[in-house]
């Protein structure tokens, strides 16, 4: 009997034709497990993804994008970002045993979802957000490179991250306030074209933009990104 990555339960799978059609792509977790990601759903921000409500939207884009937009500095970099869940205690536990306790497999749990998002988007490369070599050797893997490659999307290494300081501690004004996180270091591959960043999380959008201002300003004509959780 197949078992959940998540919670190692037996899955019984019900034989139907699209079944038998799709055993290729057959699920990886159980239903309840399933049903504990909360999906991002309803009218969301055109740039990031937040679900909008009467108080975080100015528009189609919410105040923080807006924020970002008006920011002489930020403005006009990232062009979208599609998040897939929403980051509850859930999908934050399965998250942390991926990318900080070594779980690679777990992956393959939002691959159908990924993969269901980018036949709708348009890209000519592909690339993930750089680790520190500190992180690289704590983790054994980029959490991004390893979803492109299950995603069967080869990433071009573009970037190199040249600052290297924690951000996750750091408060919104500080990220918008720090230096240049990355720089390019293949400039010949990105002349007039569209980058597709892949990572794990957005939190203020502060790592995908201080990349996507690196890429465009190297030369790129469009920088969008793709994250599981925002």
């Amino acid at each position: 009997m197949k078992r959940c990555l998540v919670c190692d339960e037996g899955m019984k799978e019900a034989l139907t034709w699209r079944s038998l059609l799709v055993r290729a792509e057959a699920k990886v977790i159980c239903e309840k497990c399933e049903g504990k990601l909360n999906r991002i759903t309803g009218e969301t921000c055109t740039m990031c993804s937040r679900e909008l409500g009467r108080d975080y939207s100015t528009g189609d884009i919410c105040l923080d994008c807006s924020r970002w937009e008006r920011n002489r500095e930020w403005g006009g970099y990232l062009s979208k970002n599609i998040s897939l869940f929403h980051y509850n205690e859930y999908l934050k536990d399965i998250i942390a045993k991926y990318k900080y306790r070594g779980d690679y497999a777990l992956a393959e749990v939002f691959v159908p979802f990924l993969k269901d998002r980018l036949k709708d988007m348009e890209f000519d490369l592909v690339t993930a957000i750089p680790l520190s070599d500190e992180r690289l050797r704590e983790r054994g893997f980029n959490q991004g490179q390893a979803l492109a490659a299950l995603l069967e999307l080869h990433t071009a290494e573009i970037l190199t991250r040249i600052h290297t300081e924690k951000q996750s501690k750091k408060s919104r004004q500080e990220r918008m306030s720090l230096p240049q996180v990355f720089q390019v270091i293949q400039t010949d591959l990105l002349e007039h074209k569209s980058i597709l960043i892949i990572d794990d999380i957005y939190t203020t959008g502060t790592t995908l933009r201080h990349a996507a201002k690196a890429l465009k300003t190297a030369g790129a004509r469009e920088v969008s990104s793709i994250t599981l959780a925002r």
